[in-house]
């Protein structure tokens, strides 16, 4: 178990790290040649250049501007510059909000810390009931946690005290930051420029027509159910296979400009490359030939396959996107259900183009209810056995606890300086390993469950991440790290006296997340703005792997702000703040630098590397409420069970009355805020369409809407499209009232209805 001199070893060693990351960063991005890594955002818009190869080369790999030299702490105080309303402009709303996640985490836990560290560090120091447990393995920082307090004092009054500060204070932060990026997210909506998703409509789950396509018959629904609102719909085809053959050719046409631009500078010898694996065996041949060959080859297959797309009717997915005339009418069709029957004719509002997930369109709806269940039980596997890296984990933090059952282990560990490696950094290291493929496997199950936009697919992975880091990495790392300390105990003390050793062990793993936080948290933060990998991608592309301009631009491609992994580890820190905050005060200061040192780092990254993907209006806050709610309410249960250790049972009650009024504040935001992150205001919309109607009366609105949703691979393809519905016109295919509303009281999907499945998912 880690001690002060382990925790002190491991700061030092981190805050070297630290150091020296912002100081090669400093350097680094001095260097004209890495504004491709370093200001790639700006680099993209245009508004900053590589320098171009001269005479003297140095020009493009040193800044002969020494006084930058003194300045290279300028980049912080030109992070903090930018205003909000700047910043919105800049970077999208999205982005903005993200890094309001780490300013509410200082608005929640810098009083707490200072309230803490003041108040129940010297109630806990004094309380002297460690030292008087023969039996137990504790270390220095233990004293300072509940655990060293004594059964039936009158100090847990002060911890009951600080559940209750904490509650307070952390609601009443919850709530004023909700109801102002509910306000954002409104004032965005209101000024945004206009998108195609604010006419479009996803309608999935389309019924069969035996006499009508799909178009047909798609255009008949719409034009008898909205008559004066629906303008023109985009069906969705099964594309997978020609967006394969699209980009093999985009990587053979590169090829073919690079040895085209090897003849032109050497027109005296023609370049040859081998037909093997990477050009590297088989016959020698022409590459211009060779090329050329494959290229004509996959033009064949193109041809073939948009053929098949445009005249085999298996190869349209029943489903489509509808557009229509106005915003009104849109939110009017994406927010209410078109028939009787649920299960068909199912509308939602469509993504915006960049944010569509085209490889699940076409899944069948009636497949999502068994991919789900597929994905809870590997989730479920996934889980259970990650627990056992988490207990190896745990076994490099409790190097005391383990020598009493593992005598062979005393000689290792003589060594002090060895011990204070293996007990203050090598925990953290260790699972910060475990967890890196983590995130790729959990997009993987997201994808799987069908969800049809990047946006729904970030959110839902960070669900699935959040939960894997709530069991896995706090409660396993509690679970296994006590079993380990405490394992005699565990062994030879009766069922009855099992509770209590949990209750105890709990405050002792503050040492083990205290070090997990400088890794994960200081270092690991520090390296991002570094970007080392970016770093040593570019530079390699750039040098061996660039055959033309196009790979170039491809080396130094933005990268996007990764919801999915850095917001579940984020509410890591939500959790051990709230949930330590009235046991082992200690660890808050970690946490305030933290949040405000990634504060600092991530408003840099999104002002000059991050590009977005997409841009969801902030629709992500009603996840990060909940998950906070939930870290609050599990703080308040684990409390509960501490004080009940403590012989303090009549604590209940007010801890009890606590939780309900945390899930009544749940509630509370949820019915007050959350529908403006779900639902669009009619009014608004009414509101956008007159002002655009007055300030462009001749807008042609579905020249606009003409291709921006059709599938990347069909791009400058001639389809099928269906005319135009004008009031004026007389449509003659419309047919007779209630043909659609008598079939659709007949039609039955086949599916297996997705409700409890969707309830069950409801957490994640």
């Amino acid at each position: 178990m880690a001690n002060l001199q382990d925790i002190a070893l491991s700061a030092y060693i981190n805050i070297t790290s630290v150091l020296a990351f912002l100081l090669a960063f400093a350097f680094l991005r001095l260097l004209p040649i890495n504004n491709r890594v370093y200001f790639a955002k700006w680099y993209t818009k245009g508004e900053t250049e590589e320098p171009q190869d001269t005479v003297i080369s140095t020009y493009k790999y040193v800044n002969v501007d020494w006084r930058t030299c003194f300045m290279f702490w300028k980049w912080m105080q030109v992070a903090l510059r930018m205003t909000e309303a700047e910043l919105i402009e800049h970077a999208g709303l999205d982005s903005i909000v993200y890094i309001r996640i780490y300013r509410t985490g200082l608005k929640i836990f810098v009083p707490i810390s200072i309230l803490g560290i003041v108040v129940l560090v010297p109630v806990n120091w004094t309380g002297e009931t460690l030292d008087s447990i023969s039996d137990l393995t504790f270390s220095n920082i233990d004293k300072l946690s509940l655990s060293n307090v004594p059964s039936a004092s009158l100090r847990l009054v002060a911890h009951i005290m600080m559940a209750y500060v904490v509650t307070l204070w952390t609601c009443y932060v919850l709530y004023k930051e909700y109801e102002i990026i509910t306000g954002m997210r409104l004032r965005f909506l209101a000024s945004e420029k206009r998108r195609p998703d604010q006419f479009t409509v996803l309608v999935r789950n389309i019924p069969p027509d035996p006499d009508e396509s799909i178009t047909e018959h798609v255009e008949h629904f719409f034009s008898e159910n909205h008559p004066e609102h629906y303008l023109t719909h985009q069906v969705v085809y099964d594309a997978k296979r020609l967006a394969k053959l699209v980009k093999e050719m985009d990587k053979w046409k590169n090829w073919l400009t690079y040895y085209e631009k090897r003849f032109e500078r050497n027109p005296e010898r023609r370049p040859r490359t081998k037909t093997g694996w990477l050009g590297i065996c088989g016959m020698s041949v022409d590459a211009i030939d060779y090329h050329k060959g494959v290229i004509h080859k996959i033009m064949q297959e193109e041809k073939v396959e948009k053929e098949r797309i445009m005249y085999n009717p298996n190869a349209i997915v029943p489903s489509a996107f509808v557009s229509f005339k106005s915003r009104w009418g849109a939110a009017v069709c994406a927010q209410t259900q078109q028939t009787s029957n649920p299960m068909v004719w199912q509308t939602e509002w469509a993504p915006e183009p960049r944010d569509v997930y085209w490889d699940n369109l076409v899944i069948q709806q009636s497949q999502f209810a068994v991919k789900k269940l597929m994905v809870a039980a590997s989730m479920f596997l996934l889980t259970f056995f990650f627990m056992i890296p988490i207990a190896f984990v745990q076994s490099l933090a409790s190097i005391d606890g383990m020598q009493k059952v593992l005598v062979f282990l005393k000689p290792l560990i003589r060594r002090r300086r060895l011990k204070s490696v293996i007990q203050g950094v090598l925990p953290g290291v260790a699972l910060k390993i475990f967890m890196i493929l983590l995130p790729t496997i959990l997009e993987t199950m997201s994808k799987v469950e069908g969800h049809i936009s990047l946006s729904v697919l970030e959110r839902k992975t960070a669900g699935k991440y959040h939960f894997f880091v709530l069991v896995n990495v706090f409660f396993g790392s509690i679970i296994t790290g006590t079993a380990f300390q405490q394992l005699d105990k565990f062994l030879y003390q009766p069922p009855s006296g099992i509770p209590r050793t949990l209750g105890v062990g709990i405050p002792m793993k503050a040492t083990f997340f205290i070090t997990y936080i400088m890794v994960d948290g200081w270092a690991s933060v520090a390296a991002e703005i570094v970007r080392v990998v970016p770093l040593i991608k570019f530079y390699v592309k750039s040098t061996f792997l660039a055959l033309t301009e196009l790979d170039l631009e491809e080396a130094a491609n933005p990268a996007s702000l990764n919801f999915a992994i850095n917001e579940p580890r984020i509410q890591l820190y939500f959790l051990l703040g709230l949930v330590y905050s009235a046991v082992t005060p200690l660890i808050l200061p970690f946490i305030v630098v933290f949040f405000a040192f990634a504060y600092l780092i991530y408003r840099h990254q999104i002002i000059n590397v991050y590009e977005q993907k997409y841009e969801s209006g902030a629709r992500f806050w009603p996840h990060v409420h909940r998950r906070i709610i939930i870290s609050l309410i599990l703080s308040q249960v684990l409390l509960m069970g501490l004080l009940s250790t403590k012989k303090a049972a009549k604590s209940t009650p007010l801890l009890l009355a606590l939780t309900f009024f945390t899930i009544w504040f749940h509630f509370l935001c949820k019915g007050r805020f959350e529908p403006a992150f779900v639902k669009f205001p009619i009014q608004e919309a009414m509101v956008k369409d007159t002002r655009e109607r007055t300030n462009e009366p001749n807008l042609n609105l579905k020249a606009y809407l003409a291709d921006a949703y059709i599938h990347p691979a069909l791009k400058g393809m001639e389809i099928e499209k269906p005319k135009a519905i004008n009031e004026e016109e007389v449509n003659p295919l419309v047919p007779p009232n209630g043909r659609y509303l008598h079939k659709n009281e007949e039609s039955d999907s086949g599916g297996v209805r997705s409700d409890v499945m969707d309830e069950l998912f409801t957490y994640l």
